[in-house]
């Protein structure tokens, strides 16, 4: 059978994709899980609150720096050998984390922890291309996009339940026997996926790092007050290295960084809304905790529990939002979702001094239900934009636009709480997250416009409002 056409029988497939969602889940649950526990961290740890923030930002920025080149490693040598290599490297990071006395230490363990994570995302898209048959690849796309979605909201409620019976070390312990088991059923269930040949450049995977690195040292540069001449050059560095990158992968075959994707204006729009919504995410998921624990005196533990709703209602509207996407525009259903996050951080904001727990809950299941309406039929935008025998690339961009959203997200809270602190702060980084919402909705509507399609790119015919219908191709 060619798993590449048919997919994988069964019950292979079912086992198959338990290993690949349970491995997309550990990547997104870890940031969430951590963004909790930042306060208790810092205080523990003896270490100021912005720069505790490192601990998530590391994170991200290893995974930012790693998970193109290991989607091109996926290429060369195979998707399952890349999944199964980030799996044990992760896991094996974990318990360094775990193991952490120091902020320094810590820090080192998140870092390759990230590029375990990255060799999981990278190649995950891939894989469940391979397990699905041809006919079930949006169930897949869907699949993937809720376990995204729940795990990334998921993450502040299980924080609470390990919180209240043990420290923070337990947070990175409780994911080492998981990786385990998800590493057995790694070496039995993944699909063989064949080699392309072709040769890894290493040029372009230095640009890449060089790029996303100096990229985000520079925005967190501000937030820690570094000198003025020194922000500014890690920012030039990123765009110069950004220019560089993108000139060196004009004239490749099969581009590290796909730009050829880039010029379908549906899949271009899609990946930016998906960075404005991430970021708007990205912030809240890391001020949200401080607010709630530094401006509203909630525990660590009470502050998890009352960010339940978002994944409660993520989970909820997820999958009805993927059957809506086959009936009405991505540009539409996006938008929607990217109104009611940013209202519900809007309401967040005015909360009064001392809020009852409701006044809290709905709130945030406002932005949980929110985020359920935008991601799938946003993800599905972008993956079914590009060519079938490009979904690596996609699925890689897919990845990075999250991640890059969420990456820029905390080095703006760090920007914010290094310019003030307390509550104020994490009030104000709020407010930005609801801005960048509304720019999420102006790139969301402006899919809209776009008349001229090629067959790749149009979204199926009953999709599309009748005014935007043209000839069948």
């Amino acid at each position: 059978m060619n798993t590449a056409e048919d997919g994988l029988p069964t019950p292979q497939r079912y086992w198959a994709i338990l290993t690949l969602m349970i491995g997309v889940a550990l990547s997104c649950l870890d940031t969430a899980i951590v963004n909790i526990a930042l306060p208790t961290i810092a205080r523990d740890l003896k270490v100021d609150p912005a720069d505790s923030i490192w601990v998530v930002n590391t994170y991200q920025l290893a995974v930012m720096i790693s998970l193109l080149p290991f989607a091109s490693f996926g290429d060369i040598f195979g998707y399952r050998r890349v999944y199964r290599f980030g799996l044990v490297l992760y896991t094996g990071a974990t318990l360094i984390s775990a193991l952490s006395g120091s902020l320094t230490m810590l820090i080192l363990g998140r870092a390759l922890q990230g590029l375990g994570a990255a060799g999981l995302m990278s190649v995950n898209t891939a894989l469940v291309r391979h397990a699905y048959p041809r006919r079930q690849i949006g169930r897949g796309i869907a699949l993937t996009s809720l376990v995204v979605a729940t795990s990334s909201a998921a993450g502040p409620t299980i924080a609470a339940a390990i919180l209240a019976v043990a420290p923070w070390p337990f947070l990175f312990a409780v994911n080492v026997p998981i990786g385990l088991a998800t590493a057995a059923l790694a070496l039995r269930w993944l699909p063989y996926t064949p080699p392309s040949g072709h040769r890894f450049d290493l040029a372009s995977a230095v640009l890449c790092a060089l790029m996303f690195g100096s990229l985000i040292s520079g925005i967190n540069g501000i937030g820690h007050r570094q000198a003025a001449l020194l922000v500014l050059g890690e920012l030039s560095l990123a765009l110069a290295s950004g220019m560089l990158l993108v000139r060196r992968q004009l004239s490749q075959e099969m581009p590290l960084l796909p730009v050829d994707l880039f010029r379908r204006p549906v899949f271009s729009l899609s990946v930016t809304t998906s960075v404005c919504c991430f970021v708007a995410q990205g912030i809240a998921f890391v001020a949200l905790p401080f607010y709630l624990q530094d401006a509203l005196g909630i525990s660590a533990v009470k502050t998890g529990l009352m960010m339940t709703p978002w994944a409660v209602t993520t989970a909820l509207l997820a999958p009805i939002a993927g059957r809506l996407a086959d009936r009405y525009p991505a540009g539409i259903l996006g938008s929607i979702g990217l109104c009611i996050v940013g209202a519900g951080f809007v309401l967040l904001v005015l909360l009064p001094a001392h809020p009852e727990a409701g006044d809290i809950l709905w709130r945030v299941a406002l932005c949980g239900g929110g985020m359920g309406i935008f991601q799938q039929p946003n993800n599905r935008a972008i993956v079914l934009s590009a060519p079938r025998e490009r979904s690596g690339g996609a699925g890689a961009i897919q990845g990075m636009s999250r991640l890059l959203g969420q990456s820029i997200g905390s080095a703006l809270v760090a920007l914010v709480f290094g310019l003030g602190a307390g509550g104020p702060s994490a009030r104000i980084a709020l407010m930005l997250a609801a801005g960048f919402a509304a720019a999420g909705v102006v790139t969301s509507l402006s899919r809209m416009f776009e008349f001229v399609r090629s067959p790749s790119e149009a979204e199926p015919p009953h999709a599309r409002p009748a005014n935007l219908r043209g000839p069948a191709s």
